[in-house]
């Protein structure tokens, strides 16, 4: 049986090949010791879009020769990743692309060379991360800590205890992401306020202006209490030296798969058992994703960068970047997403791929995308828009093997439907030649989402709603709202503009989406009715 470990894919790798399986091609004894002494990328967020994604574009440069050292990966949060999924397989990842027919690609991926936390009881760990801040080589830290880990304030806009907590504390012991950069950066800046960049790579809009907010506040905390010197602020904010530059990342690496697990036992690969860390990450010694994969970042480097354009990744300007995150967010992926997530919890979907085999689901996203979509896409040069929905469409959201669930996809609806849906309506308002209330997939999808706010599927039975900040106003304007209801009112929902970013009421779609969320509330059956009726 063979074991995910360094000494296994030395001394096995006939059996690894014939198993399959594509291993590293780059002498790695070299690159561990260049990076221990010229440690050039540092990535934050030991997570699965990191390994299968971002991990495997740097090795492809090391396997090429057009790179010499590795990455070093820091955990900010679950120290369990570094202990469970890192140290016991050598800082190795089995890389499992999959196809829609059920083809698989299976990789080692051995580019990250070193794994620490950034836990500052672990002095080692501790004393490795002062070593790489302060060395100049250093070009880039990049990050996958997801959203919430650059807010440093509550709902109620006040910051968190654990921010304040470092606030107080200064640079010393940091607990909170943003908090351990600054403090990184700080050591970088006494030692001899050296270039460096910061990347964001989460699947956020305006990303490095986040990570920038979130570092720079701290730092001006620090100052004003004394804790840092005058000038870190200014370094920071320095262009010339420190730059923060904005991406756009695309590519689905979901929790691992159990049928995929049972596949690599099946062909000799054991020791691949899932983990479920303390803090609920799931995760294992593989990572299981889809083939297709989109990262564009801006070209905005102070000191040197990896030549990741070798490997796929696209360079280029600020606006540009804006322009492919507006393409997939308001067009191209996301509201097609969302109109599969809410109408898929009521006729009891549990995946997304199973939805694309409904041909009612399927025509509903089809009209989303192509009919009402395209018109008005921002078309960023770079990618073109219909190539990219004919792959979202054809590949993505049809594999089978991409365990996406509608439920997950569901989840913060009330954040996403002014920009997901907002944004094409107020295209259609700008554009004299449309006209808003011609359309019909975009109105039905705000229909079925104030649908599903009632909690009571396409059956008449209940079921959990996905979590959503805004549940409890939302279902309070929905109060009485029942299966069967004629006179049902959703104008409270309709006609908040601060949900969908324009009028809908004065543009001629309240009345029409109000019309189309009654006939859904006929009773059991309905939404399919319903959906079939307008999708014809």
């Amino acid at each position: 049986m063979l074991r995910l470990t360094r000494s296994s894919i030395q001394q096995e790798q006939a059996a690894w090949t014939a198993a399959g399986v594509e291993l590293p091609q780059f002498d790695y004894e070299q690159v561990a010791k260049n990076t221990q002494q010229k440690p050039e990328w540092i990535h934050f967020g030991a997570g699965n879009i990191f390994r299968g994604f971002v991990a495997n574009a740097h090795q492809k440069l090391l396997d090429s020769g057009k790179a010499a050292t590795g990455i070093i990966a820091a955990e900010t949060f679950d120290f369990e990743m570094i202990d469970k999924v890192y140290k016991p397989y050598d800082n190795l990842t089995l890389l499992v692309l999959m196809n829609a027919r059920g083809d698989f690609q299976k990789r080692i991926v051995n580019s990250i060379v070193e794994g620490i936390t950034a836990d500052k009881s672990r002095e080692a760990d501790d004393r490795r991360l002062t070593e790489v801040f302060e060395n100049p080589s250093l070009q880039m830290a990049s990050f996958t800590i997801t959203e919430k880990g650059y807010s440093l304030t509550g709902p109620n806009g006040k910051y968190l205890g654990i921010v304040e907590k470092d606030i107080e504390g200064g640079p010393e012991q940091p607990v909170h992401a943003m908090s351990i950069v600054a403090s990184l950066a700080y050591k970088r800046y006494l030692k001899g306020a050296f270039p460096m960049t910061f990347v964001s790579m989460d699947n956020c809009s305006h990303n490095g202006d986040k990570l920038k907010k979130g570092v720079v506040t701290i730092a001006k905390e620090w100052t004003v209490r004394g804790l840092v010197e005058e000038g870190f602020v200014a370094y920071l904010e320095n262009e010339q030296l420190i730059a923060f530059p904005l991406s756009m990342i695309d590519k689905i690496t979901p929790r691992p798969s159990e049928t995929v697990q049972a596949a690599l036992l099946e062909q000799g690969i054991g020791g691949m058992d899932v983990i479920i860390t303390s803090k609920n990450t799931y995760t294992a010694p593989f990572v299981n994703a889809e083939i297709s994969e989109y990262l564009v970042i801006e070209d905005k480097f102070t000191n040197g960068r990896p030549l990741l354009e070798e490997a796929g990744i696209i360079f280029t300007d600020r606006d540009t970047v804006n322009n492919v995150e507006t393409m997939k967010v308001t067009t191209c992926l996301n509201p097609l997403h969302t109109a599969l997530a809410v109408s898929g919890c009521l006729l009891g979907y549990t995946l997304i791929a199973d939805e694309m085999k409904d041909d009612t689901l399927r025509r509903f996203v089809e009209i989303i995308g192509y009919k009402e979509g395209l018109p008005v896409v921002v078309d960023p040069g770079i990618l073109s828009p219909k190539q990219f929905l004919d792959e979202v469409l054809t590949e993505r959201f049809a594999n089978p093997f991409i365990p996406d669930t509608p439920q997950r996809i569901a989840t913060d609806t009330s954040q996403k439907v002014g920009i997901r849906f907002g944004e094409t309506i107020k295209s259609y308002i700008r554009r004299k030649e449309l006209e808003p209330a011609q359309l019909t997939a975009i109105p039905l999808a705000i229909a079925v989402w104030c649908r599903y706010l009632l909690g009571v599927n396409d059956e008449g039975e209940a079921f959990t709603l996905s979590p959503d900040p805004l549940l409890e106003t939302l279902q309070g304007r929905l109060q009485g709202v029942a299966l069967g209801d004629r006179n049902a009112n959703v104008r409270l929902i309709l006609e908040d503009e601060q949900l969908f970013g324009v009028p809908l009421y004065e543009i001629g779609l309240g009345s029409k989406i109000e019309g189309m969320f009654l006939e859904m509330l006929a009773g059991p059956g309905a939404v399919r009715r319903t959906l079939e009726k307008y999708l014809k």
